[in-house]
């Protein structure tokens, strides 16, 4: 009897090999773009010396090799590579549905995505157009960001304040956190919070952030079986969750409790906050249009979580860089300040750099720009998944379900694109007409051409990507107009991976204040 269950497993076993192995002859020979040496079950050979951390590193030596579009394996699952401005353009841009999509979270992820019931993880589909059209059109809408003007005003008083009376060098970046998690709780529940609340928040959302992909290994295990084997590792992640909830879920009731009708905060002139626009949301019922339902409070958490971090993890990320190179770079930060004293001469109130007045600075958008090519937060975009079987630029087939990613810090760095492209250079984005002076010279979109996307392009760009460049603008403006930042020691831009890629050693500075002229 027992020989009989050995000879039935050792046969499905030998099913199960075959079947991955034709699986993994069929894809090699559907033309994909080239690659390194893969074997059944395996993929690259590499891939047992090296770890997923020199991913980087590893397709920049394959690029070299085998051009700009490479196919790497991992196991049987082929993943398409993509440092082609061009080729990205095709994919993102002309052929945006088709590349849109999703795959399916890891078991860990569906912790913290509500199942993938957030922007950015959603399936192309119902879901995700609602959840991104409500975003968009109630909240980024010109005329709603517009009424948060008064809370980036408040944010900026309260930085600058803090900046004066801190001792010594200046670390930035703990002063810029405080400060967009500030904003950014505010534009969410459409409340000011105690600094020991914003903290709380700070901390939660950032527990999650650095943490998650510390579990990544149980995503290997059937998750039935893993959760059993490693209960107090998914009791872990499960305390990080909640860590969240305890922070969102009063905030979310107290404001559901106490709001009134977005017309009517509207005729009062008062801002919108983000969590009011989602309480009446109704999305598809398990992605069918058909049945529509409301959010339940645990995406609600999520989608406020999204929220906070896409204003507040990026953008402290950038506006670091920013200010580094700024203060690695004196004449740089000279040139800014003197086209902002330019700009703020005929004021009769110059204490600070309004909203109204960044339209006037085109050298001060230029750095921003520059900061984003050289510096961009993000070295890749979300994994995009094949909706059909289609064909890039270069006569390349990319079957349904393939893996498509793009190296956005590789076309930020193409020397073919931009002349010296690890110097950091401003003036590479002004164009100097004759008649009508000096010009940002930008798509950041990338609709017309993609030569850098630092908020990704299609479908998929960042929907908040003009907020980011507001904030960056007004913040960066600001504090460059209100104190010259001298180096306190050497500026070191090493990189370190995070949830975004950000100095390794964070920026000490010395700020003297400038006089109010």
């Amino acid at each position: 009897m027992m020989d009989g269950w050995l000879t039935a497993l050792l046969a499905l076993s030998i099913c199960a090999v075959l079947h991955l192995v034709s699986s993994f002859i069929l894809h090699r020979k559907q033309n994909l773009p080239p690659g390194p040496l893969a074997l059944p079950l395996i993929g690259n050979p590499i891939w047992l010396f090296k770890p997923l951390t020199q991913l980087e590193t590893i397709l920049r030596h394959y690029h070299s090799k085998y051009g700009p579009v490479v196919t790497l394996y991992f196991g049987n699952t082929p993943s398409i590579f993509i440092a082609s401005h061009s080729v990205s353009h095709h994919a993102l841009v002309q052929n945006g549905a088709v590349f849109a999509d999703r795959f399916p979270v890891m078991e860990t992820a569906k912790i913290i995505t509500s199942n993938q019931h957030n922007i950015s993880t959603a399936f192309y589909g119902p879901t995700w157009r609602i959840l991104r059209r409500n975003l968009t059109s109630e909240l980024l809408h010109p005329s709603r960001l517009k009424a948060h003007s008064p809370t980036r005003k408040w944010v900026l008083d309260d930085l600058v304040h803090r900046l004066h009376q801190a001792p010594g060098p200046v670390k930035l970046l703990d002063h810029l956190r405080y400060a967009m998690f500030c904003l950014a709780t505010t534009m969410c529940f459409g409340e000011r919070f105690d600094e020991k609340l914003i903290r709380e928040i700070q901390e939660s959302q950032r527990g999650v952030l650095l943490n998650i992909t510390k579990f990544n290994d149980l995503n290997f295990w059937p998750p039935r079986l893993g959760k059993f084997l490693f209960k107090k590792r998914w009791e872990e992640i499960r305390q990080l969750r909640k860590r969240q909830d305890d922070c969102l879920l009063p905030l979310i009731n107290k404001a559901r409790q106490n709001r009134t009708t977005i017309k009517d905060k509207e005729a009062a002139g008062k801002a919108i906050p983000y969590v009011d626009t989602l309480f009446d949301l109704e999305i598809a019922d398990n992605n069918d249009e058909k049945v529509k339902r409301k959010l339940v409070d645990d995406e609600l958490i999520t989608l406020c979580s999204e929220f906070l971090d896409a204003i507040t993890d990026t953008t402290i990320v950038s506006m670091q860089w920013i200010m580094a190179n700024l203060v690695k770079r004196t004449e740089i930060q000279e040139k800014v300040y003197k086209e902002i004293k330019e700009a703020m001469q005929n004021k009769e109130k110059n204490e600070e750099i309004e909203e109204e007045d960044l339209g006037k600075m085109t050298y001060l958008k230029a750095v921003i720009m520059e900061g984003l090519r050289r510096h961009p937060p993000g070295h890749f975009l979300l994994p995009h998944q094949v909706m059909e079987d289609s064909v890039l630029e270069g006569g390349y087939k990319v079957p349904k379900g393939t893996s498509v990613n793009f190296m956005v810090a590789d076309m930020g760095w193409d020397p073919k694109v931009w002349p010296e492209p690890m110097a950091f250079k401003p003036e590479r984005f002004l164009n100097d007409r004759s008649k009508g002076g000096v010009e940002l010279e930008v798509d950041i979109t990338g609709s017309k051409e993609i030569k850098m996307m630092p908020f990704g392009a299609g479908r998929r760009i960042c929907p908040g990507f003009a907020l980011g460049l507001l904030h960056l603008e007004y913040y960066i403006g600001n504090l460059v107009w209100n104190f010259e930042w001298k180096a306190a020691g050497e500026v070191d831009l090493t990189e370190i991976q995070e949830n975004a890629v950000t100095m390794k050693y964070p920026l000490l500075a010395y700020l003297s204040p400038r006089p109010v002229s």
